[in-house]
């Protein structure tokens, strides 16, 4: 099989922390120098991950938002979008508000973050904004909700999972500090459904994608694409679903798995 792109994850798949490293960051540059399309696909918001583009030389469709975004940055536009119903937005931020916890919410082009105590501004990039209270009139319509906060977390997967079956998508992750985040979109977001609309695009097939992934979100890209990638340091559910394993993010496995492909034509 001749592969044609790459749909790579951040957070524990391409970056450690914050942090690109040096090998990742020239094998993808590589990829795309061999002539391999790269989408970036994350749970982040689109601002973070075409900065990451940047950082590797990339001017490629952004999936951001877990899948409900996908983003043309050499365009500045949307050719894939779908955001949080309504009703459901209204009940979880009156739970964020009354329990301890960090949410963060992508609108249109902007983050919010809610979080007890005001951090002070050099610590968010710019496009995000502190508020002491999510307010559905001001920041209704999210594409995703990010929480973390153990306790509202599982009462969030216990009671609101049913609750809103077949309205929204509830997938633990590991964020950046390596501690549980959920994130949430709606059910017509997922990576699968975004890696599909950035491959029509490209006038490509899905089938002929190898995708990198380390979370349960990245499974639904993972069941569309041709071949799949999944971080040796992944949960077992990961790694079932997909392809082949590669070493964990902290020793640059995708780096690993990408000089593979450049070798073998596998990863």
């Amino acid at each position: 099989m001749t592969y044609k792109a790459l749909a790579i994850d951040l957070d524990g798949t391409l970056l450690v922390g914050e942090d690109l490293s040096e090998n990742n960051r020239l094998a993808v540059a590589r990829a795309h120098a061999a002539g391999l399309h790269i989408f970036i696909a994350t749970a982040r918001w689109r601002h973070m991950a075409t900065r990451i583009g940047r950082e590797i030389g990339l001017q490629q469709p952004v999936i951001a938002c877990s899948g409900a975004e996908v983003y043309l940055p050499d365009e500045d536009r949307d050719i894939f979008d779908h955001r949080l119903p309504a009703e459901f937005t209204e009940v979880l931020y009156d739970l964020c508000n009354r329990e301890r916890c960090i949410a963060t919410v992508t609108l249109d082009d902007h983050v919010v973050v809610k979080m007890d105590g005001e951090p002070a501004a050099h610590l968010l990039p710019s496009e995000m904004q502190w508020t002491p209270a999510l307010d559905p009139a001001a920041h209704g319509s999210p594409r995703i909700a990010a929480i973390q906060g153990g306790a509202l977390c599982e009462y969030i997967k216990a009671e609101l999972r049913p609750r809103f079956a077949g309205q929204v998508n509830i997938y633990d992750s590991i964020g950046p500090s390596g501690k549980l985040v959920i994130t949430i979109t709606a059910a017509a977001a997922n990576k699968g459904e975004a890696l599909k609309a950035g491959c029509a695009h490209f006038g490509i097939s899905p089938a002929e994608v190898i995708t990198f992934g380390d979370a349960e979100n990245d499974i639904e890209m993972f069941r569309v694409s041709g071949c799949s990638v999944a971080m040796g340091q992944a949960a077992e559910v990961v790694k079932q679903a997909a392809t082949t394993v590669t070493a964990p993010v902290t020793e640059d496995g995708v780096a690993q798995a990408i000089d593979r492909l450049l070798k073998t034509g596998a990863p």
